[in-house]
């Protein structure tokens, strides 16, 4: 169903051990839209910045869900994973703190990416 689908999809998870149902869920659909070709870019907010942080995704578990590092490995090895500039200050996380291949930025940067042409963005 998915196959031959080109739109680039950003989605935001700004719920973590908040919220877990709803964070398993945004990066359930990231990893299953980056295995279906999908250009993913999968920004971390609020509490979801700390599983950019080395080991805090493997500390996740819901039942029946994907384990959370795999879903998240799988997006960094084919998108994009960003941690919010003003999440990351707020918890002192430097680009230094985070796993290789994830960046820091604004608003400006989500907001230019939700608005490409063709673009989906959903926020979870």
């Amino acid at each position: 169903m998915l196959s031959g689908m080109t739109r680039p999809l950003v989605v935001k998870s700004t719920a973590g051990d908040d919220a877990p149902e709803r964070c398993a869920q945004a990066f359930t659909v990231a990893a299953t839209a980056v295995a279906a070709g999908v250009d993913v870019s999968l920004w971390l907010t609020g509490e979801a910045s700390w599983f950019a942080v080395p080991g805090r995704a493997e500390q996740f578990t819901l039942p029946h869900s994907a384990p959370l590092a795999e879903l998240l490995a799988a997006v960094l090895a084919e998108g994009s994973v960003t941690v919010c500039t003003q999440c990351a200050a707020r918890r002192d996380l430097t680009v230094a703190d985070l796993l290789p291949g994830v960046r820091i930025a604004g608003a400006a940067v989500f907001v230019e990416e939700s608005l490409a042409e063709g673009a989906q963005a959903m926020i979870y």
